[in-house]
């Protein structure tokens, strides 16, 4: 951004923000919002506590195995949805009905079939991410040339080396933009799960913090949960440069 000639960096909102949200906190109008700089040392003290540091493993856990599972099904469904047309005709109104919907709904049903425990959490950070990585990945199969294919097959590529060396490839930054989608995505199903469930990680201090009106523990903790998701985020789209070439050869 340029004000006046001179680049202001992008931190600068932020930063605006901060100043702001300090000052009505400190003006003391709103109860709900208090100073920021209470919220950041109610924030430094909690992740200290025990049970800051449990919760957090249980979401941490929550979290990883439903990415990872949602991960390594929505490539597998990608993939064979960009390479097979009746698998994507089979399965592309289902993917992007899931895509849309609001899958929060689904998950007073995940309860009762999973049960009030982490089993619910994980499948509902599964179903949060899954669906933009199997789109990602399908775009991105779709947009490999056949050429490159064919010259695997010319030189005697096994079906295991023309998916793992050429086509994953050369999908790469759609893979890694939907794995990016999806980790946010999921990080919103991880704490919706654990809200709705209400007894274990986050969601067991989020209505701790809420019903006892401790609102500058509740912003630290939706502060912490906010910047964990931009840094992953911020992480895969690192990698995403780094990979750039793949599509450009392409």
């Amino acid at each position: 951004m340029t004000v006046y000639g001179y680049r202001v960096p992008m931190m600068a909102s932020l930063l605006a923000w901060c100043l702001i949200w300090e000052l009505v906190g400190q003006s003391g109008l709103m109860f709900l919002l208090p100073p920021l700089s209470s919220v950041v040392a109610a924030g430094i003290a909690m992740v200290q506590t025990g049970t800051w540091q449990a919760a957090a493993l249980i979401t941490l856990h929550s979290f990883a195995v439903g990415m990872v599972l949602a991960i390594v099904a929505g490539v597998a469904l990608g993939v064979l949805m960009g390479r097979f047309k009746a698998v994507d005709e089979l399965f592309s109104i289902w993917v992007n009905i899931f895509v849309s919907a609001p899958l929060s709904a689904l998950v007073p049903v995940l309860m009762i079939l999973f049960g009030m425990g982490e089993t619910t959490v994980i499948v509902t950070v599964f179903l949060f991410a899954v669906w933009i990585i199997v789109l990602d990945t399908r775009a991105g199969i779709q947009h490999v040339p056949n050429s490159l294919i064919e010259m695997g097959r010319c030189y005697g590529a096994s079906p295991f080396a023309l998916y793992g060396k050429i086509v994953l490839l050369a999908a790469l930054p759609e893979i890694l933009a939907g794995i990016r989608l999806g980790l946010v995505r999921g990080v919103k199903g991880v704490v919706i799960g654990q809200l709705l469930v209400a007894i274990i990680g986050y969601g067991e201090l989020f209505e701790l913090y809420s019903r006892s009106f401790d609102m500058e523990n509740f912003w630290a903790l939706t502060i912490i949960l906010f910047a964990a998701a931009m840094l992953m985020s911020a992480a895969i789209e690192y990698i995403e440069k780094k990979i750039d070439y793949y599509a450009g050869v392409r």
